[in-house]
Parts: C-alpha cells; structure tokens; sequence
C-alpha cells in the first residue's frame, strides 16, 4: 500500500519546484540583461541576478529547516515560460519591440514566482515552520516588488517605444 502524501511532503516538493526554477532564472537574468536595448532594462536584469542569489541563499536555509538537501526538481512550468522569452529574444532582436517582449517575459517568470513562494509562506504557517516564514516572506517581496519595477519600466518607456 502506498504511504499518504502529506502536506509536508508537497511542501517540500514545491520548495524543490522554485529552488530549481530560481538556479534556472539565475542563468537566464545575464542573458536577457545583453539581450535588452535600454540601459535600465539591462541594469535591471543585472540587480536582479543579484536579488535572485540571495533568494537562492534563503531557499537553502529553509532546506535546513526543514532538514533536506537542497535539491531541485525539473519545472516543466519555469523551463517553459523561459523557452518563451529565449523565442522573443530571438524573433525580436533589434526590434523596437525587444524591450516590452522581454518585460512581459520577465513578469511571466515573477507571477510564477510570487504564486509559488505565496503558497510556501501558507504553507509553511500550517507547519508551524516558524524560521522558515521570513525567509520566504522575503523572497515574496522581492519578487512583488521586482514586478512594480517591471511594470514601471514597461509603462515609462518600453511600451511606447514598441508602438
């Protein structure tokens, strides 16, 4: 008989899920920032390697929480969504439109990211998992805050430039 699936096992399989897709947008971010025509999209890009190497840090601390590996599990849903914005970097190169592909792409992966670590954060006050609730509360707002920008960037330039 197979043994029951708890909510400890689907949160750590979800911490699995975003730690992969982090490590995965971490190689992504250096491409999308020489793909980018702006200067403030590509320093943007750049500010949010770094961003995304801290939440990387922080994923590995709950791992110790919980007293796992920090391992990843194959996200079908980041691979997509990145297959998606390598096809614009490509269809759109040097294209007045490159930059608004790219935000969109880009906003596609932080709603991905918002979802994920806002269930982690439910999850993980269910468990009474304590230490690890500020730790993804953190990661949580860097990625809200990371999508204002986005949409900033979007609506100041990027958008009308397309046009």
């Amino acid at each position: 008989m197979a043994t029951q699936k708890t909510l400890d096992d689907l949160f750590l399989d979800t911490l699995k899920d975003i730690y992969y897709a982090e490590k995965q947008i971490l190689k992504t971010l250096p491409k999308m920032a020489r793909a980018a025509q702006s200067e403030e999209g590509k320093a943007g890009f750049l500010q949010h390697r770094d961003e995304t190497q801290g939440q990387i840090e922080r994923l590995e601390q709950v791992f110790e929480i919980v007293g796992k590996p920090a391992r990843g599990k194959t996200c079908e849903a980041i691979q997509g969504i990145i297959s998606e914005g390598e096809e614009i970097m490509e269809e759109f190169k040097g294209s007045p439109a490159l930059d608004a592909g790219l935000i969109s792409s880009a906003q596609s992966v932080e709603h991905y990211e918002i979802a994920r670590y806002g269930t982690l954060v439910a999850w993980a006050n269910q468990l009474g998992l304590k230490n690890a609730i500020p730790l993804l509360k953190q990661n949580l707002a860097e990625e809200e805050a990371t999508d204002k920008k986005l949409t900033q960037l979007a609506m100041s330039a990027a958008n009308a430039k397309a046009a």
